[in-house]
This record gives structure tokens, sequence and C-alpha cells, in this order.
């Protein structure tokens, strides 16, 4: 350590024990806001990864039924539009094996089958979204209470002495102003990373909407050939 990494942990060290629970708690909401980052940066790539791979598979022109049994097959590592698609098919052949249903009860029944999935996979993708926000609005007033309490025990300090000096109350200030630079620590990066974060939750949320869609008016256009068959 340098000196003036020094000075800063014997700041730090010297503070008063709520300036120093204070300053715990940032640093324990710093790493684990980091930790909440990592995972979800790595949750959202996945996430379009995926979707892009299967939007290909599923417009390259493939065979509706040996798609959904692939699907079906893949249970445990199924997420986003493979979930959508394997609730949407699995309701629509469902209610295809019941006789003389109209095009638009099929329809509608996959689409809220769909629709249901789809909630589940959005919960999924915010999950510790909230956690951010909360950090990155908390953070800097948590420090600040640090920091104010820290001052006024310095400016106590100076009730019993004859002649005041900065000197005098430049340690306690310093100490409490390092719960302010924790506090913009742990919030500045869970503030960039939420906006990120809730901007790709959306861009994938609109993917999956408009692929329900989509995927409802073929599933139309089935039924109603169906039923003209019928």
């Amino acid at each position: 350590m340098n000196s003036t990494e020094l000075q800063v942990w014997e700041l730090i060290t010297e503070a008063s024990l709520l300036v120093q629970a204070v300053m715990a708690l940032l640093v324990l909401a710093s790493i684990t806001s980091w930790m909440a980052i990592f995972s979800k940066y790595r949750m959202l790539t996945r996430a379009e990864k995926r979707a892009t791979a299967f939007e290909e598979q599923f417009w390259s022109g493939a065979d509706l039924t040996k798609l959904y049994k692939e699907v079906a097959d893949n249970a445990e590592d199924r997420e986003g539009l493979e979930s959508v698609f394997e609730s949407g098919f699995l309701e629509f052949s469902r209610l295809r094996e019941e006789r003389h249903l109209q095009p638009d009860t099929l329809t509608n029944g996959a689409q809220r089958a769909m629709r249901v999935t789809l909630t589940r996979e959005m919960d999924r993708l915010e999950n510790h979204l909230s956690f951010l926000a909360t950090v990155g609005s908390v953070s800097p007033y948590v420090g600040l209470f640090g920091t104010v309490w820290g001052i006024m025990n310095s400016f106590r300090g100076l009730a019993g002495a004859h002649q005041a000096t900065i000197a005098m109350v430049a340690p306690g200030i310093s100490e409490a102003l390092i719960a302010t630079a924790m506090g913009l620590f742990a919030a500045i990066p869970a503030v960039i990373a939420f906006n990120k974060f809730s901007s790709q939750v959306e861009r994938l949320e609109l993917r999956y909407d408009n692929f329900k869609e989509e995927f409802a008016a073929i599933l139309h256009r089935q039924a109603r050939r169906l039923a003209e068959k019928g």
C-alpha cells in the first residue's frame, strides 16, 4: 500500500462504529450488485443468442411437429422462445383433438397458453433488476447518512475546544466523505447496469411478443384448413 491508501485505511478504521457499519453495508451492496450484474449479463446474452437461433430454425421452414418434438425432448434446457412455442403448439394440439371447435377457439387457446409462458419468461429475465434499481437509488443516501453522522461527530468534538482549527475537524470530515464515495461507487454501476439490462429485457419482450403473434397467425391458418377439411 502507498501512503494515500494507508491514510484512507486509517480513516476507515478510526471512523465511528455507525460510519463503519454504513461503509460495510455499502461494500456488501456493491459486491452483491456486481454478482447480480455478471449473472444478469450472462443470462440476457444467452437469451438473445438462443432467441436468434430458434427464430432462424423456425423460419427456415422446419416442420412444426418435428420442431415441437425437438423442443419437448430438451425440456431441461428449454427457455425463451422455445418455451413460448412449446406451450402454444401443445395447447393447439390438445384442442385440435376435440371435434367441432372453431378456428378462433383453437387459436385463442394457444394464445392464452403462450401468454402465460411469456409472462413467466419475462419474470425470469427481470429477476434481480429491482435489486439493482434499489442499490442505485438508495446507496447515495446511505452514504450521505454516514457522511452527515461523521461530520456531526467532528463538529461535536469542537464543543470543548478553546480554539477551533480546520486541522481538528479535517480527519473526521475526511472519513465521513469516504462514506459518500462508497455510496456513489455502489450506485453508479448498479444504475448503468439497470438501464442497460432493462433495455435488453424490453427488446426481448418485444421479440417474444412478435413471435407469439406471428405463430398464432400460423396456427390460425392451420385451424381454418382443418375446419375446411372437416
